[in-house]
Order: C-alpha cells, then sequence, then structure tokens
C-alpha cells in the first residue's frame, strides 16, 4: 500500500506511515489511543520537580474535589509551580495547588487555593510519615491525570538537589543530544 493512503484496523482509520509508531501484539495503535485504551488522559506534569528534586519513591493518589473542580481539572485550569504536601493528623494535604474557577458555574463555585486531601492507604501514609520525618524528605506532586474517569496525582517523595547536582545533569543531557545529533547526521 503507498504511503499515506488510509487503512482499515480493527473499526479505526489511520495513516499507513503511523502504524510503525507503536505496535501491540497484532494491533497498530496510535499513541494517544494507546493512552485512551489504559484510561489514562494526562492533565499536567510537573517538569521542573524532576529538575530541582531527586526522586526516591512515587504514588499514586486520588484526589477530594468540589463539583467545579472537577470541570477546571478536565480543561487543564491548573497550576501547581509550588505545590507541596503534607501529612496532618494521618490524612496527606496537598498545598499550594491552584485550580481555576469555572466561569460558566454560578455562585456556587470553588475556592481556588483550597487546600486538597489526597487519598492513600493507610499503610502508604504511615510510610510516608516515616519517610517525611527524615531530614531533606519532601512530597512533591510530579503529574495530574485522569485514571478510569477520576483525577490521580503522581506523589513524589523528594529530596532537594544541590547546585552541582543539577549542573552534572544538564552536562549528561547535553552530552546525550550531541551523541545523538552526531548518530542522526553521519553519513553512511
Amino acid at each position: 500500500m503507498p504511503q499515506g493512503q488510509w487503512e482499515m484496523k480493527p473499526g479505526l482509520l489511520y495513516r499507513h506511515f503511523f502504524l510503525p509508531l507503536l505496535c501491540h501484539s497484532d494491533r497498530f495503535l496510535l499513541p494517544e489511543k494507546v493512552f485512551m485504551s489504559e484510561g489514562v488522559k494526562i492533565i499536567a506534569v510537573n517538569r521542573k520537580a524532576r529538575f530541582n528534586y531527586t526522586i526516591d519513591e512515587t504514588y499514586e493518589c486520588g484526589l477530594e474535589l468540589k463539583g467545579t473542580e472537577v470541570k477546571s481539572f478536565r480543561e487543564g485550569r491548573i497550576s501547581f509551580p509550588d505545590a507541596w504536601a503534607e501529612v496532618i493528623n494521618k490524612e496527606v494535604w496537598l498545598n499550594s495547588l491552584s485550580v481555576a474557577e469555572n466561569p460558566f458555574s454560578s455562585i456556587f463555585n470553588h475556592d481556588p487555593n483550597r487546600k486538597k486531601k489526597l487519598l492513600l492507604n493507610r499503610d502508604e501514609i504511615k510510610k510516608i510519615t516515616r519517610k517525611t520525618e527524615e531530614k531533606g524528605y519532601t512530597l512533591i506532586p510530579l503529574s495530574f491525570y485522569f485514571k478510569k474517569g477520576r483525577v490521580k496525582v503522581e506523589l513524589g517523595l523528594c529530596k532537594g538537589k544541590k547546585q552541582f547536582d543539577k549542573r552534572a545533569d544538564i552536562r549528561e543531557k547535553d552530552l546525550k543530544r550531541d551523541v545523538e545529533r552526531e548518530f542522526r547526521h553521519k553519513p553512511g
């Protein structure tokens, strides 16, 4: 089949040149379809946290939201550059997460900067409490996503990087990029 023509696969149309992107057993799927088949849709990712912190462990948490907050999450209207979590009375709370108000709701809108409760198992909360009491550990949200229609948070147990650690990471990324560039432009 010539490149660029449509090809019929189980009920969906694909361009022939997209087929090599992702192969799952006998069926070929586009990356967006893989996310939807697993029921996961990424809302936002905190790339700055991965640069400023070393991540020791990650936890998947549910998020307790009010009605209009869910609409704002669906639209991706959230901001969390300085967000962090803490354990208070055996409950984990997320601070500094700003969820924009929904412009189409009435007087029953939510407070954009309220603390949000994270839903975790009791054993996970105990483990997190022990770790955060150690010096230097903090809880940082790494990403927000929908999983089977529910908002989830990837919460990282992090330790702050020193300046020389950040420089070493930048140096490694630059070297990797240069090597990839050389291989890409290498003749023959």
